[in-house]
């Protein structure tokens, strides 16, 4: 039997790479992913926050038992071997003042648009993150399907970050669009690549990086072209699992 190589870490975006947009991890998958376990070190890094993460990989009470990391909004909360490692927060970060004024300036501008259809939850505030859904994350999956090709073709979150950035030039903010229909905000340096000054410790000689949002603007975007992983830019879950196999079949 083959040792698990403890020098090798898989690091995994969940939301388009390990699930399909916004759903649970189909049952192969995570057969999949507990197999590469026991060939290689495991870890996830999201977005979301620790609920939504869990939701997602079918482990509601257990994810950070299930897996050697895992680093929720983007690693502002980050667990190894079941535990809490680290936790920072954007409102500690930024100061109440600047925070308000961020996000009714982002309300307003929401309060304009016209879309096929509006819901609620706008502004989720999360540890490390603001998260700005326009079309409101209480949308069902039909109108979240809705959004995103309305999206495709209007550019509305695009032009949302624009305006955003023009606003506020000082605020040290970065946005990153990810998913079907929000962005993200947090400070400069605090996109997925702030979980690797964990990982940078534990002195892995490699570290896999497998994500769907690589490019320039995706929330995958910094981590994969950071010098310290080597990224892999995926299509789907079924794409990640090819690609791994091939990496680590032997």
């Amino acid at each position: 039997m083959v040792s698990r190589d403890t020098t090798t870490l898989c690091l995994f975006d969940v939301d388009g790479t390990l699930t399909a947009p916004r759903k649970r991890i189909e049952p192969e998958m995570e057969t999949f992913l507990r197999q590469l376990q026991t060939k290689v070190v495991v870890g996830l890094v999201g977005g979301s926050d620790l609920v939504k993460i869990s939701e997602q990989m079918g482990a509601t009470d257990d994810v950070v038992k299930k897996y050697d990391f895992v680093f929720s909004e983007n690693g502002l909360v980050a667990h190894k071997d079941g535990k809490l490692i680290g936790k920072e927060s954007i409102q500690h970060h930024m100061g109440e003042e600047k925070l308000q004024t961020f996000i009714n300036y982002a309300l307003k501008y929401m309060s304009e648009l016209t879309l096929p259809v509006k819901r609620g939850t706008f502004i989720e505030f999360r540890s490390g993150m603001i998260n700005v859904c326009p079309v409101g994350r209480s949308c069902s999956q039909e109108e979240r399907d809705q959004f995103a090709a309305y999206d495709k073709e209007h550019h509305i979150r695009e032009k949302f970050v624009a305006d955003l950035r023009k606003k506020f030039p000082d605020l040290g903010l970065v946005y990153s669009i990810g998913g079907q229909i929000s962005f993200d905000v947090f400070p400069d340096g605090w996109d997925k690549r702030y979980c690797l000054r964990y990982i940078e410790k534990e002195g892995f000689q490699h570290i896999h990086f497998f994500g769907d949002k690589t490019s320039p603007g995706g929330n995958d975007h910094e981590i994969h072209e950071d010098p310290r992983t080597i990224g892999h830019t995926v299509t789907s879950p079924t794409d990640t699992r090819h690609i791994c196999e091939q990496l680590f079949s032997k």
